[in-house]
């Protein structure tokens, strides 16, 4: 390679480098002016009454507490549906499974599930959970709606943290006796733990912003009684926000800012849990 090709690459390599700076400056601060935006309309509206109210037809004593409080069972829901399936399908098909092309099938079609539009699921769920299971419009209806969605992503972070583990963890515990479920019980997951535990923060934090498949089964976008039952009509707040943005009254569209503000701040609380699960994981775990 000559000297002028040397100087080519040079300057392709410190256009790219500005390229991908002015990207990343740039989504960084339209993603800025959105926060400030909403921050600044929705931060006044921010107060016990607006966290304990009833939802209303009058703007001013509109509260959340009715959609908080479903899309937290349908958070615990989901994760008492999806999490375990997920985690056992994962270690079936990378310790017990053989390797072989009916094994490939799962294993691509577990990754296209993953990226299958949400509002499929929502369909889906409409016929299988809400008309065939005859659950109706309940929590444990939205519930396995999510589980269905966020299932792949479980099933393959899982699998993925799996992988990581090396194979002398396996060796070790076999050559003091254990047999392969104490050696995965007592080694694999304990070494695979913070990874299996991002991948599924970060679905069940995808699934709380998901609206399409709520919307699909028939949540409800006006409800006014606490859920207390998982078989309880509910609303959640992708659907309430959805719900007030959709009307004219400038109360109401303070209301909505105030919502986001509260989902946002719950959807970066699970993420930041999961990025420091996955920090202190890598930091004790070292191989």
């Amino acid at each position: 390679m000559n000297n002028h090709q040397i100087t080519i690459n040079r300057w392709k390599d410190k256009i790219f480098y500005w390229y991908g700076l002015i990207c990343t400056v740039s989504g960084v601060l339209i993603l800025a002016v959105f926060l400030y935006s909403i921050i600044i309309e929705g931060w006044d509206r921010l107060n016990w009454q607006f966290f304990t109210s009833l939802p209303s037809r009058r703007p001013s004593s509109a509260g959340i507490l009715v959609p908080l409080l479903g899309t937290l069972w349908i958070m615990i829901l989901t994760t008492i549906i999806a999490v375990p399936i997920g985690i056992a399908a994962a270690i079936y098909l990378e310790e017990y499974g053989k390797k072989n092309k009916f094994a490939e099938f799962i294993e691509v079609n577990i990754a296209n599930l993953a990226g299958v539009p949400s509002i499929i699921y929502g369909l889906l769920a409409l016929e299988i959970f809400v008309r065939i299971m005859g659950l109706g419009r309940s929590l444990l209806s939205g519930a396995l709606t999510l589980s269905l969605l966020i299932l792949p992503i479980v099933i393959v972070s899982t699998r993925e943290a799996l992988k990581s583990v090396p194979k002398t963890i396996r060796e070790a515990s076999y050559a003091l006796g254990a047999t392969k479920w104490k050696t995965i019980w007592n080694a694999v997951l304990p070494s695979a733990a913070g990874g299996i535990l991002t991948g599924v923060i970060l679905a069940i934090s995808r699934a709380i912003g998901e609206t399409a498949p709520l919307v699909v089964i028939g949540a409800m976008l006006y409800i006014t009684t606490i859920p207390t039952h998982p078989l309880d009509d509910f609303s959640v707040l992708p659907i309430q926000i959805y719900n007030w943005l959709s009307r004219p009254q400038k109360g109401f569209i303070e209301n909505a800012t105030a919502a986001i503000i509260v989902l946002l701040a719950i959807t970066f609380i699970l993420n930041g849990i999961a990025i420091y699960l996955r920090n202190k994981w890598q930091s004790k775990v070292k191989w």
